[in-house]
Formats: C-alpha cells, structure tokens, sequence
C-alpha cells in the first residue's frame, strides 16, 4: 500500500504519525511510504532521516492522497478534500465528534480513532491514550516545577532549611499516576485522589497518600468501579463530600495537578474557584483537563484554555497538549501504536484485511463505505 504522513496543521500540534523506525518497518513489509516535507522538524525528525530509511518526500496532497493516511489529529475540511474517496485514515480522531464522523463518512473513507479501542491486555501495545496520557503526565509536573518559584524537594543548606513542595494529584489514571511518579523523583510530598477504588494501591505504591472519600452507598461503590477502564460519573452527594475535601487538602498544597477526564463527556469539577481563592499565594495548579471542562474550562472553572493566567494569587496552566511538549518520545510511541493496529488491518501480502469479528478493529471503526459506524447520543 502506499502510505501517506501528512504535516499536522492544529494549533500546538508538534507530533508527527510515523518516525523512521516505523517507516523503516512498512517499507521492510513492501509499502511505500510519502512523507510531507516538514512532518516530523518539529519532533526531531528531519525529511533526511526519512529519506535515509527509504521514504519519498513530497507536499500535503502527495502524503493526503495516499491509499492509507496516519494523522495524530482529525483532518480538517481543506485536509478531507485532499484525500481519496476511499481512503483508509488512522489518527485520534475524536471518535464523540458526530460531526466530524458524518463528514469524514461523506467523503467515503474508511476512518480508525484509536482513543476508542478497548481497555484490554490484548490491545495495550495500540493504547494511544495511555502512551500519550503517560507523557503529559509526567510533563505536568516539569510544567508545574517550572511555574512554581520554589524547590520541589526538601533541601538542607547552610542558609536554612527548604520544605518540600506538597503536590495534590486529582484523578489517578495514566496520566496522574506518572505525575505522582514523576513528583515523587523530585522530592514532594504527594497526596492523591481517585473515585475508583482500585487506585488506592495504585497510588500508595508509588508513595503517595490516598485522600479516601468515603462512600455511603452500594451505588456509589458499584459506580466508582468505572467501566473498561474508566471513571464514570459520580453521583452529586459523593462529589460534594469530595469537593469539600479536596478543598481543605488543597489549602495546604502548594501545586494541584488535575488530570480527570471522562470519555465522551465534560470534565468534571473538581477544584471550585472557592477553593483557589483560598489557596496558598503562589500556588500552581495544572489544569489536565483545560478546554474540556464546562465553558471551555478543565477541572478547575477558572482555567483558561492554551493559557497560563494568575487568579487569587494562584497560577492556573490551561495547556491542552502536554504531549507535544514532549514531540520526540511522543511521536515514537504513539507511531509504534499506529504501527501495532496496521498488524490487525493489513494482510501478510501488505494489502487492506479489515477483519470484522475483531473487536479491537470494530471498537476503532468510525466510518465505513459512506456511512458511520459509530453515532454518540
């Protein structure tokens, strides 16, 4: 097949869908592959590295043209018109975006968002939230060390003593058990909550304190188990009992990292603009969730999106790609996720296979033949 990797055009997009690793490999396997010049500077993968492993260079509509097209984000409207009626499309395109599914089905391409295959051990090596979530994870807390005005560890010196910074972590997935991990390596003291159970020993494994919200129901226990992998929406009385005591825990912090998401629906609340307003002066707070939240917001309403902002003495970071920040490892793994799921749609003879009873490949379908596959409520 003859592989396309255009150059992603979304604001604060540096990643790119394929590296020379991976080209190197569909090549090896009797692709070709067509690269758009510049697909891959910005995560430090110049058009020579390519062509080194045997890619072509070419522009957009040579690498949007292609039979089968990796992105890391959804195509635009100017992108779809450069592709092919029949087209096959892998990315995280957005699988909850009805409007983009109808318009990539419109255009008669066969589309693949990897955000939705399945929680299982099977399809971990294809994970892409959880290779992307793990790099923002772990770049929450550079960013947070960054904004912060002091040390993160405890330091004895000649002039005094140096407290370690005190981190509260909200929501202890990929994403947050890295930010733990990450903080815990440079010296603060962690604390953590989480709504399913199962992440207390997560999270005390990896030596931060669990801030444990009771439950006072079957259904809010039953409910906190999440499904596939993920939270699921607590009921409001569990949320108020978590509200008021995420706030007095965040009192005391010197940096909140909110990182809770719930697929297909708006991030919760989780840190009330009350509980900034009584923050510590020169707290930072890295808002996960930033531009999924109510209003555009994260898990905190005062976040602003791309933005970092000052509020009641407390620095808010709204980035909504932490990933890219970290382009270059990014890249690699998310287009090692790519390669892993082309394994499940490509035959032995380097020809389109689309296997039907494979339930990560249906999980993945977005659009087929003109029509979509997947509608959300």
């Amino acid at each position: 097949m003859r592989i396309g990797v255009p150059l992603e055009t979304q604001a604060y997009e540096t990643r790119v869908a394929a590296t020379p690793e991976t080209v190197k490999k569909f090549i090896t396997s009797g692709h070709t592959v067509v690269i758009q010049s510049g697909a891959g500077t910005a995560s430090s993968q110049p058009d020579s590295a390519y062509e080194a492993v045997g890619a072509k260079i070419g522009s957009a509509s040579d690498a949007l043209g292609a039979e089968l097209v990796l992105k890391v984000r959804a195509p635009n409207s100017n992108e779809l018109a450069q592709m092919q009626n029949n087209a096959v499309l892998l990315g995280m395109l957005d699988p909850f975006d009805n409007a983009n599914n109808a318009a990539m089905a419109a255009k008669g391409i066969t589309a693949f968002a990897l955000e939705a295959a399945p929680r299982t051990t099977r399809a971990q090596s294809l994970d892409v939230l959880s290779s992307q979530a793990n790099i923002a994870g772990y770049k929450a807390v550079m960013v947070a060390a960054n904004e912060y005005q002091r040390f993160m560890p405890m330091l004895m010196t000649a002039a005094g003593t140096v407290k370690a910074a005190r981190i509260l972590i909200l929501g202890a997935g990929v994403a947050g058990l890295q930010a733990i991990a990450t903080a815990k390596r440079l010296g603060a003291v962690i604390e953590a909550s989480d709504v399913r159970p199962a992440a207390k020993e997560q999270i005390e494994s990896l030596g931060a304190k669990f801030v444990d919200v009771p439950y006072e129901t079957d259904e809010e226990r039953e409910i906190a188990k999440g499904v596939g992998g993920y939270a699921r929406p607590m009921p409001a009385s569990w949320m108020q009992r978590q509200a008021a005591l995420v706030a007095e825990r965040a009192k005391q912090a010197d940096i909140v990292i909110a990182t809770a998401l719930i697929p297909g629906r708006k991030a919760p609340t989780l840190l009330h603009a009350e509980t900034v307003q009584q923050m510590k002066p020169g707290s930072v707070v890295v808002d996960l969730a930033a531009g999924k939240g109510e209003n555009g917001a994260g898990n905190c309403p005062l976040t602003e999106t791309d933005k970092v902002v000052i509020k009641h003495g407390v620095k808010l970071v709204g980035y909504t790609n932490l990933a890219s920040m970290v382009s270059a490892d990014a890249s690699a793994l998310y287009a090692r996720n790519l390669m892993d799921f082309m394994k499940l749609i490509i035959n032995p003879e380097a020809q389109l296979a689309i296997p039907t009873d494979d339930d990560i490949v249906t999980a993945c379908l977005m659009c087929q033949s003109g029509q979509v596959i997947r509608q959300n409520a």
